[in-house]
């Protein structure tokens, strides 16, 4: 029986960040082998977190992982317990490589999938075994709640770890599509173009806007004329082309993308939780423009 020093415990200790206590029993049921106590203590605590799997998870973060020129963007949400566990570093890595595995990898169809590829960060680990690494040190659990891929190039941007944009785009570079992405997150757009609006939407909106407008005693000969000018007012409230750019109000968001060589396609917009309160958007505007 290999005789289990402090020093060994300590080491032990120090690398897994798990009780003393439990640090010795593993080394004493490993005759002192460094690699088997930690692999024993990894085991010890997935059975651990395995009973613990129904625990609710309403924190957490986005992750995003975007390239024009590689023509790849893709957005995880990774949810945790509690918000002080959102913000640990080792979490924020495990966010981070995560969308950057998904973006640079085969693809993942499910979460399961995911867990299962190599860690960017940790060479010869996969990403559940990182996962499984921090759930035993910090013992919350942590769960996929949502992955998207895009196969074209793509922005990103990710406020406050909660609110996440991908942006597909045409031509363009990185820089433009993140600061396109941060007006998304900010301002919430309905849709990318006029064209891709609900049309059922705008009919109502269309026809809001006439009935104010007869209320208003304006003959129907003119009604027609005028609706067009209000419907352009509701195009730059609901439409990311043509709302005003955030960090430039005097350009709308077409305009700025045309200047740059970039045609905007499509985004996603997601919220940590999707059942938060949403920001209005002229608070989220200075939250996210700062």
């Amino acid at each position: 029986m290999a005789e289990i020093t402090a020093a060994m415990v300590k080491k032990l200790r120090d690398e897994t960040q798990l009780p003393m206590m439990e640090c010795k029993k593993a080394l004493n049921e490993a005759n002192g082998d460094m690699e088997a106590a930690k692999q024993a203590l990894r085991e010890s605590g997935k059975k651990f977190m395995g009973k613990r799997q129904d625990r609710s998870t309403e924190e957490g973060r986005i992750g995003v992982y975007t390239s024009v020129v590689d023509g790849v963007g893709t957005m995880i949400e990774l949810q945790c317990e509690s918000a002080p566990v959102a913000n640990n570093e080792e979490f924020i890595q495990l966010a981070a490589d995560l969308a950057q595995q998904l973006a640079t990898g085969p693809g993942a169809a499910t979460a399961e999938e995911l867990w299962s590829q190599p860690s960017p960060s940790k060479s010869g680990m996969k990403l559940e075994d990182q996962r499984d690494e921090i759930q035993n040190k910090i013992r919350e659990v942590f769960r996929i709640s949502r992955q998207e891929r895009i196969d074209a190039s793509c922005g990103g941007f990710v406020h406050m770890a909660k609110i996440g944009v991908l942006l597909e785009v045409e031509g363009g570079t990185d820089e433009l599509a993140k600061e396109i992405s941060l007006h998304v997150a900010a301002m919430n757009p309905a849709a990318t173009t006029v064209a891709d609006l609900d049309a059922e939407a705008v009919d109502k909106e269309r026809e809001v806007q006439k009935e104010r407008a007869r209320q208003e005693g304006k003959p129907e000969n003119i009604i027609e004329k005028m609706i067009e000018g209000r419907m352009r007012s509701y195009y730059a409230e609901h439409v990311l082309e043509e709302q005003p750019f955030v960090k430039d109000e005097k350009q709308t968001v077409g305009k700025v993308a045309e200047a740059g060589g970039m045609k905007l396609k499509r985004f996603i917009r997601w919220q940590l939780g999707e059942t938060n309160a949403s920001e209005e958007p002229d608070e989220a505007a200075a939250a996210v423009a700062g």
